[in-house]
């Protein structure tokens, strides 16, 4: 089913989550842990992050340096058929412009089009692991580039014209920016592409994590006011560590209201900071769900302790 579908089909409230794949080397097994916890609690979908080859340069004995490109967290699409057919949950993966040329984008799709996976999230990605391309091949540099190929191909165009070609039939979501994206220079601009992603297809977006929802209702306000009318999914992520308060702004660029930092800071153990971090997140949950929200989205990586403790005061089942 369409991520659109069970948006629109859906009565009651309900969770997503959003994992990564294990390190390169690591067993699966902590991914079957983290899904199987999360069961009972019926996540309706299930997002799985990917990451663009590193190019890594070894010097050699001789002074010259080799060429290495790999993967630190391989998977993406192999977890997709574990999630859809061992647990009967939705997979979206996440395709990335950064990394990855429009050619291998297109293989990609390809291969889960084969899965009967429906569902990808179309992201820029992080751009210090873009690569050039070759000479003979292109590269989507934005999001709203990788959702127009994505389109294209649900149509039926394919990079080369192809006799008899198949349209794919993939819903497409797109990430949302409460407080912008990095590189916009303001607001009022980013939310201007987020509508042209909508405008070349996209059907749904799930927004950076935030911990204010003031920066939400006022982002899907603004957003409506632009002609925004896709879905506009909250994402949340329960502080854990004392260290986030830092990690999580450098890496994510997002604030933390200072009544959650000064708690934080003032807490006498990291198991406090937990129980605070849980605390906070229950009343944004609480929150969005008073306004008219039926899904929440967590962003848990592998780790879904603080979330089961979450859901367990939530009582969405």
């Amino acid at each position: 089913m369409h991520v659109a579908e069970i948006l629109s089909l859906e009565p009651a409230p309900f969770i997503s989550v959003e994992i990564i794949p294990p390190r390169r080397g690591a067993s699966i097994g902590q991914v079957h842990a983290a899904i199987e916890s999360l069961l009972p609690h019926r996540p309706r979908y299930i997002n799985i992050t990917s990451h663009a080859a590193e190019v890594v340069w070894q010097e050699q004995p001789d002074g010259t340096f080799r060429r290495r490109v790999k993967r630190r967290s391989p998977g993406t699409f192999g977890l997709c058929a574990v999630i859809k057919y061992k647990y009967g949950i939705e997979p979206v993966p996440h395709l990335l412009c950064h990394g990855f040329t429009r050619e291998e984008t297109e293989d990609a799709l390809i291969e889960l089009h084969y899965l009967g996976v429906e569902n990808v999230l179309a992201l820029q990605g992080e751009e210090r692991y873009a690569r050039p391309p070759r000479p003979d091949r292109t590269v989507n540099q934005y999001a709203v580039e990788l959702v127009a190929q994505i389109t294209a191909m649900n149509q039926g165009r394919y990079l080369d014209e192809l006799t008899d070609a198949q349209p794919t039939r993939f819903c497409v979501g797109i990430a949302a920016y409460p407080e912008k994206h990095y590189q916009a220079p303001n607001l009022a601009f980013d939310i201007l592409n987020l509508k042209r992603k909508q405008d070349a297809g996209a059907s749904y977006a799930i927004t950076q994590m935030f911990f204010d929802n003031r920066h939400y209702y006022e982002f899907v306000e603004r957003a409506r006011a632009a002609g925004v009318y896709i879905p506009i999914i909250p994402g949340l992520k329960i502080l854990t560590k004392r260290e986030q308060l830092y990690s999580l702004p450098r890496s994510f660029h997002i604030t933390i209201p200072e009544a959650l930092s000064e708690a934080v800071l003032s807490a006498k153990s990291e198991s406090e900071v937990a129980e605070i971090g849980i605390a906070w997140a229950y009343q944004q949950a609480m929150d969005l769900l008073s306004h008219g929200v039926r899904n929440l989205h967590f962003y848990t990586m592998l780790y879904t302790k603080p979330l089961l403790r979450l859901m367990q005061r939530l009582r969405l089942d």
